[in-house]
């Protein structure tokens, strides 16, 4: 492969992050596939681990300036190519439009982004793919109006739910440069990106789960007497992941049930959660393990008796889409106890395979007692999540139907 054969190229928020492991995944299997493309960061990698997903790609990446005023003269090369082209006027005067109705500096990177990416894109490009609507999407829309080549984007929660609306109508409208096709891992997403859609279909493509990349699950055992009852989740310490009304659940436990909970990822509510646990007299029962990569994540998963995750709406209306987590937590046969936001439930049925409670504090810490008390009801519940897992969310369908569109777009090689 020549640095300038690419023909697709990616437009990703940052790489590696570890909290998106369901882009590895995807990025790695469409190169599994033979879909040949190159990968354009937006930032700089700040996670001091990589999942060994990462270290599989062989695509080269690229790092477009993370702020404008720290490559100025890459910045300026750029812009003066862009001006020559023959599309720079229109693609400015959709910039213009745009920095009307947001006001502000991220806009304007997202087009300097976009400059100097059309600028050093390798001659034989011949379509872009953004993964998130809002961000990456804008960078990859401006950059294929100035090369005129179509673009598409796989979107997946908060750029869903928190873009404004009118943004989202212009980007799924390609009579007006929006993109050829957009994918979204939720019924639930797809469902309001089409109804907000003029002309770009999006369809539903779920993330599933590469199974060959995780253990076969444990033998699961009743727990030992005088053994505590493990409990874990895994998400970044956000507002729509519940963490806080979680901890507020953990401390309505009846005093006599010996229990332990914890927590793997980072986030920018770390120190006020932790702070919160103390009030509640609880960190003596909790481990903070921060950010972890995958096999550790597993190996977690593996030693638990439960898996929580109360997702909530967060006041700006960001919301989970199907967390891959549920499904690496069910590929361990480790009961599920989780809320019915956003998507959760196209996974999870309650009662069936899992237990949706209500985000309330008292919902669950009954659900968590439930489980704690009936050996046979987590394991069964397992079993089912492991079932449907294995018959309805492994990986290759959406992958396979996801490198036909980019090859749509691409064109002949």
């Amino acid at each position: 492969m020549t640095p300038e054969s690419p023909r697709l190229a990616i437009a990703v928020k940052g790489w590696p992050r570890l909290s998106e492991t369901f882009i590895a995944q995807e990025l790695v299997a469409l190169e599994d596939a033979g879909v040949d493309f190159e990968i354009w960061s937006l930032r700089h990698p700040t996670d001091a681990k990589t999942h060994p997903l990462h270290d599989r790609l062989q695509a080269r990446v690229h790092y477009l300036p993370e702020y404008l005023h720290d490559e100025p003269l890459r910045v300026l090369r750029a812009v003066a190519a862009a001006v020559r082209r023959r599309g720079f006027w229109r693609t400015f005067g959709q910039f213009l439009r745009d920095l009307r109705r947001d006001t502000n500096r991220n806009r304007v990177r997202r087009f300097g982004q976009a400059c100097v990416m059309a600028h050093e894109l390798p001659a034989g490009t011949t379509a872009l793919y953004a993964h998130f609507l809002h961000t990456p999407s804008s960078v990859a829309r401006y950059c294929a109006m100035l090369r005129d080549v179509p673009w598409s984007f796989s979107a997946h929660a908060k750029d869903i739910w928190t873009s404004p609306e009118w943004e989202l109508r212009e980007k799924l409208d390609d009579a007006t440069s929006g993109a050829a096709f957009g994918a979204t891992c939720t019924a639930f997403g797809a469902e309001h990106l089409n109804d907000l859609a003029r002309s770009t279909p999006v369809d539903l493509v779920y993330h599933g789960l590469d199974l060959s990349r995780f253990p076969p699950a444990p033998a699961r055992t009743p727990r030992a007497p005088g053994d505590p009852f493990r409990m874990m989740s895994v998400g970044r310490l956000v507002e729509k992941k519940g963490f806080d009304r979680l901890l507020d659940a953990l401390a309505r436990l009846p005093a006599d049930l010996d229990w332990h909970w914890t927590h793997i990822g980072g986030g920018e509510l770390k120190h006020e959660m932790q702070d919160h646990a103390t009030r509640l007299g609880l960190s003596d029962r909790i481990t903070w393990r921060g950010a972890c990569d995958q096999p550790e994540v597993i190996e977690a998963m593996r030693a638990a008796d439960l898996f929580v995750l109360p997702s909530r709406v967060a006041a700006n209306g960001d919301r989970d889409g199907l967390p891959n987590v549920l499904m690496e937590a069910a590929s361990q046969k480790l009961p599920i106890l989780s809320t019915p936001v956003s998507a959760i439930p196209e996974f999870i049925d309650t009662e069936v395979h899992g237990i949706l409670s209500k985000d309330d504090p008292a919902d669950l810490a009954d659900a968590m007692m439930r489980v704690a008390s009936d050996p046979s009801l987590g394991p069964a519940l397992a079993d089912a999540a492991h079932d449907r897992l294995h018959t309805a969310f492994t990986m290759q369908p959406g992958i396979a139907h996801l490198a036909k569109r980019l090859r749509s777009i691409m064109g002949p090689a």
